[in-house]
């Protein structure tokens, strides 16, 4: 939190050219504006909800109850890798919202990585690395609304001809990132290969404060979870008047957890798993434990407006478009989005600001239109992987119980090798 804030900041006296009373209302102009913003206080309501709904679904004990159900009922989860590729494969089915999907691999996966004593950061990296990537993949979701909308508008302004629809699948088939980040995880979770700093997380035991060691049926933690997706879906198509692509993510997501929550009330107290105080309780507690990573969210998003005001994305632009190889196109628009998505720890504003910069140099250089955009979309996934601002990264140590540094330092040694193949890709397929 102190890191962001003193890079807001400087950030904003280098914009006043360090006039101090400038610069002061200056930020407080800017947190006055980040809070009147629909969608971040939705945002940061929803992490605060996340708190409450995974302190009431642990002390319902249906948690334990899906352990048990897994251990020994059916014995599908019997090693430490079996309990990972739960969470993998989770990660890997839905594909609605990336928050929403790394809550829920992370909320899966929790209690039997604490079975197995498996490093929080572990399963938080498999939380970050399947939620971007397969929600840029399958665009069947606010993710492929932005992307058709940002290349809609470079058709309609006749920088480049063609469908939309069809221009963005061709970009999805070189999202190289994506790809890669997948392989690499489910590699490393298959022969349990620990890289960097991976090698020293240790497991830390479960804290107590609202967690109960009783047993109660799975249906307790599932039925929350699986109604939690189905909401999410009913939002899309609500906001979006009937088109589930045109629906609003951050209303969506918000809207979704308020009626989890309510869910839970009605369920936990009217079975009698729990009484009306310990339900608001619990709530409460869960609410009150989330509070600093809504803080660290709303400040990631105030970082992120100064660059914008900044112009960095648009300055790197600047620089790679001067005496610049066809060849070496792609892969210098990868570098530059990872640059900028790490800045901003944003890969929907890095895709935003980029693809109106990157479309316009590969159709002056006749460059291959598809493989251009589909660099952008990777480098937005890798630079936001590697930021310690990006929201998904909150989001998945979050769900992991995981600090959110030690997160950034585990999985930053596997991002760099999916995003040292991806490069190369780009370069082989630009030869090509």
């Amino acid at each position: 939190m102190l890191s962001l804030f003193g890079g807001i900041v400087l950030g904003t006296f280098i914009l006043h050219d360090f006039s101090f009373i400038l610069s002061i209302e200056s930020i407080f102009l800017l947190f006055t504006s980040l809070l009147s913003q629909d969608w971040i206080l939705k945002t940061l309501a929803f992490a605060i909800l996340v708190g409450s709904i995974m302190a009431l679904i642990e002390k319902s004990g249906g948690v334990n109850g899906f352990v048990d159900f897994m251990l020994h009922k059916i014995v599908l989860i019997n090693s430490p890798r079996s309990a990972l590729l739960l969470s993998y494969v989770v990660g890997i089915i839905i594909f609605v919202e990336s928050s929403i999907t790394a809550l829920i691999s992370g909320a899966v996966g929790k209690p039997l990585c604490h079975k197995y004593k498996i490093p929080s950061a572990k399963l938080a990296f498999v939380c970050d690395s399947t939620s971007a990537p397969v929600c840029s993949l399958i665009v069947l979701n606010g993710w492929g609304a932005l992307l058709l909308g940002l290349i809609a508008t470079q058709i309609s302004l006749g920088i480049i001809n063609g469908e939309a629809v069809d221009v963005l699948i061709n970009s999805i088939l070189y999202n190289f990132y994506s790809m890669t980040a997948l392989v690499v995880t489910f590699l490393a979770i298959w022969f349990n290969i620990d890289i960097g700093a991976m090698k020293n997380a240790k497991y830390t035991p479960k804290k107590t404060e609202v967690l109960s060691s009783n047993s109660a049926s799975m249906s307790y933690m599932l039925l929350p979870l699986v109604l939690m997706i189905f909401f999410l879906f009913i939002f899309l198509y609500i906001t979006g008047k009937g088109d589930i692509l045109k629906g609003s993510g951050s209303s969506s997501i918000f809207y979704t957890m308020a009626a989890t929550l309510a869910f839970t009330f009605f369920y936990y107290v009217g079975t009698k798993n729990m009484n009306i105080k310990i339900w608001g309780t619990t709530a409460l507690k869960g609410a009150i434990k989330l509070m600093p990573i809504a803080l660290i969210l709303l400040f990631a998003f105030g970082i992120g407006e100064i660059t914008v005001e900044l112009k960095t994305g648009h300055y790197l632009a600047s620089l790679a478009s001067e005496n610049l190889s066809i060849y070496l196109l792609a892969g210098v628009i990868f570098l530059i989005s990872s640059l900028i998505s790490f800045a901003t720890g944003t890969s929907w504003g890095t895709f935003s600001i980029m693809i109106p910069v990157a479309v316009p140099m590969a159709a002056a250089m006749d460059a291959n239109i598809a493989l251009c955009i589909g660099a952008v979309i990777s480098g937005g996934i890798f630079g936001d992987h590697c930021s310690p601002i990006s929201d998904t990264t909150i989001i998945s140590s979050m769900a992991s119980d995981c600090e959110v540094i030690e997160h950034v330092r585990t999985q930053m040694p596997y991002a760099l090798i999916s995003g040292a193949i991806s490069f190369v890709l780009f370069i082989v397929f630009s030869l090509i």
